[in-house]
């Protein structure tokens, strides 16, 4: 199979597991060695505000200080992943998914942030989503998600609670009318 780097994974309204229904995840990574990403449409009740205090990285005069932190998935629920626009050589662990996102995980760019720098656009997720090797095509198989190639207005300029219809819309369906059953020709 081709590598989904760079693609949207759409939970299908039939996904009853609690960490990925009604979820929108971007894959930064797939490779022979399975695949990862974050989850892009699910906001936590907290903020960076409590992010910053929580790690002493002060933060008071942040213009970031109260934007969302994300759920981005059940794995390494208590690292961060920071999906940013920009290059990934500016931070000290970083993944260059696309052109213009990637994906940091250092405390650099937290601490950039507090400081009222960093990334043009971001998004702060706490956890990620990673499949091992032919888990995600299996589940693919099964139907179980929509794929398409993701778009960073969808990341980065799409209201959260919008964030999977627009995705869905990139291919012109509406998730909603959906079925469980895949056909095969």
């Amino acid at each position: 199979m081709q590598s989904l780097k760079h693609h949207f994974l759409m939970a299908m309204p039939h996904q009853d597991d609690p960490n990925f229904a009604g979820s929108l995840i971007y894959l930064c990574d797939h490779d022979h060695n399975g695949c990862m990403g974050v989850i892009a449409n699910r906001p936590l009740e907290i903020t960076l505000d409590a992010l910053f205090e929580q790690l002493e990285l002060g933060g008071d005069n942040s213009p970031y200080r109260n934007s969302p932190v994300y759920y981005g998935g059940p794995m390494h629920k208590d690292r961060g992943f920071i999906l940013h626009t920009g290059d990934s050589q500016a931070w000290d662990s970083s993944l260059q998914v696309e052109d213009n996102i990637s994906l940091t995980t250092s405390m650099d760019i937290l601490q950039a942030l507090a400081n009222g720098e960093g990334p043009e656009q971001f998004l702060v997720c706490l956890g990620c989503a990673g499949w091992e090797v032919g888990q995600l095509e299996e589940e693919l198989k099964e139907n179980a998600w929509l794929t398409v190639e993701g778009q960073a207005s969808v990341l980065f300029d799409t209201p959260p609670a919008e964030r999977l219809a627009a995705a869905a819309g990139i291919l012109g369906v509406d998730l909603n009318l959906m079925t469980r059953d895949a056909g095969h020709a």
